[in-house]
């Protein structure tokens, strides 16, 4: 197979060859036809909830279902993600992994399910960092426990998020990091000694940092703060224009730095949908006009409707990135940080050939078309 188009990076014309791998990346002496059309390796995100309609968190979820929703996510130039849990009833939970490590296995579509990731239950029960994680279950780390989540996903967990505040909780990251799953922080309420701690014990992420928050912060330190300053954590970020605001969005990434920033979308399964009302297992929320997913009735973000080329659209707005810059927080970035194998090089031959050709013009990203590991599954 061969592809062409200009090369995300430099903007030079380039035709790549491939199989599963990319096999060569070689410069052509003239611009392909269409000239504003690019090429990159195929968006990651590391945090996806549900999508199209379709909710990952339920043990009940139809395995065609999932591969519809895979299928849309594809349109959007996604080749890799982390299907998310949240805090839940344990065997909630353990059925809702069951059920994603059967359909990863059962589904053409299964591949690009590259890993899973479990937010929570292991977070902070306070109003506020808690978000929209149901109080009721939310739980100190639990080794036991974790291992059995892990057994029924098949060993598909590879990145946890959790509060580092718990007690115990770095020996918990301890034990995590050396079973290989990337440990991130996130619906705290901790101290900078915490944070420190939980860095020093092998976290080496931040989730959607800047939400899950308390209204109003000690102006001076706090979890925010903190985990900003802290040089050994990478974060990332919720770019829909509703989660951060500009300057907040700013900040951060030069404060991480783009080596350590990476854009994920927190999608639940409203994204993609129409406006009106969803339940997300026992939570009610409403998909708005604006894109905003609210619990029914308040006002309380409970994740998004984002989809990742317009994260990518957004944080060239927002944070007046380039193509290049942009599109690398969607793609070796988060392939580094969450220890995916094969997409950590870029667009470079032994590389798998997870690809996707979009057309860039007056700050839009149209996606064209979309290969994993060599297959073209969109159009």
């Amino acid at each position: 197979m061969k592809c062409s188009g200009l090369n995300f990076a430099t903007g030079e014309p380039i035709e790549i060859s491939f199989g599963d791998l990319i096999t060569g990346v070689d410069s052509l002496l003239a611009p392909p036809a269409a000239d504003q059309d690019f090429l990159s390796p195929g968006w990651i995100d590391l945090q996806v909830n549900g999508f199209a309609g379709v909710d990952y968190n339920s043990p009940d979820t139809p395995h065609d279902r999932i591969a519809g929703s895979i299928r849309e996510m594809f349109r959007t130039g996604v080749t890799r993600f982390f299907p998310t849990v949240i805090t839940g009833a344990p065997e909630a939970m353990r059925g809702a992994l069951r059920n994603l490590a059967g359909a990863r296995e059962s589904i053409p579509e299964g591949p690009a399910m590259e890993a899973f990731h479990l937010e929570g239950p292991y977070i902070s029960p306070d109003d506020g960092p808690r978000g929209a994680h149901p109080a009721r279950w939310v739980r100190p780390p639990d080794l036991d426990e974790f291992h059995r989540f892990q057994d029924v996903a098949g060993g598909n967990i590879r990145l946890v998020t959790l509060a580092p505040e718990w007690p115990d909780a770095p020996r918990f990251i301890e034990n995590l990091v050396r079973e290989g799953v990337v440990v991130s922080i996130g619906h705290t309420n901790a101290g900078a000694v915490e944070i420190a701690a939980a860095a020093s014990a092998g976290a080496t992420l931040s989730t959607h940092l800047g939400n899950a928050a308390h209204p109003t912060l000690p102006r001076k330190t706090n979890y925010i703060w903190d985990q900003l300053a802290e040089d050994r954590l990478a974060a990332s970020f919720i770019v829909d224009g509703i989660h951060l605001s500009p300057s907040f969005l700013n900040v951060a990434l030069r404060a991480k730095g783009l080596d350590r920033s990476i854009l994920i979308t927190d999608a639940v399964m409203p994204a993609g949908c129409t406006p009106g009302p969803f339940r997300l297992g026992e939570i009610d929320v409403q998909l708005h006009a604006d894109g905003s997913v609210r619990l029914r009735g308040g006002t309380r973000l409970a994740g998004s409707a984002l989809q990742m080329d317009h994260a990518i659209q957004n944080v060239m707005d927002l944070a007046r990135l380039n193509l290049r810059d942009a599109v690398t927080l969607a793609t070796r970035n988060p392939a580094r940080i969450g220890r995916i194998p094969g997409r950590q090089r870029g667009l470079n031959p032994g590389e798998r050939a997870d690809l996707v050709r979009f057309h860039y013009d007056e700050g839009k990203i149209t996606v064209l078309e979309t290969w994993l590991s060599g297959r073209q599954v969109y159009p």
